[in-house]
This record gives structure tokens, sequence and C-alpha cells, in this order.
């Protein structure tokens, strides 16, 4: 998740950069998209091994369930 924030503020300050730099502005804006799409890889990956973590523990502890009271 560190990686997300670092993604973020550089896009955020490369957003900020183009506002104060016309000459550069499309440079600046394609870099701040290219930061929030690694943004948005890493947000995946994050949630992509947590699903899968979470998997592997709920097929772990299937057969340690009590069974309902009849």
């Amino acid at each position: 998740m560190e990686n997300v924030r670092r993604y973020r503020a550089l896009a955020s300050l490369c957003r900020q950069q183009a506002a104060y730099r016309p000459l550069q502005n499309w440079e600046l804006l394609g870099q701040a998209e290219h930061f929030e799409y690694l943004a948005e890889l890493a947000l995946k990956a994050h949630f992509d091994a947590c699903n899968v973590h979470r998997d592997e523990n709920a097929t772990a502890t299937a057969g340690w369930e009590t069974p309902a009271a009849a």
C-alpha cells in the first residue's frame, strides 16, 4: 500500500507542476497519468494477494467447522 501512496503523490506533484509550466504541461500530465496507472496496478496486486491469502485460510479451516446443532 505504501507504493500506492507514493505513486499517487508523484501523480499529484506532476499535475501541480503542469499548472505552473505551460510549455511542459502535456508531458507532466502524461507522467501523472502513468503514475496513476502504476498506483492502480499496485492496488490491484495488493488486493489480489489479500484474496489469495483469504482463500487459502478458508480452505485450510474448512474441515474444522463445527456442525450445526441438530
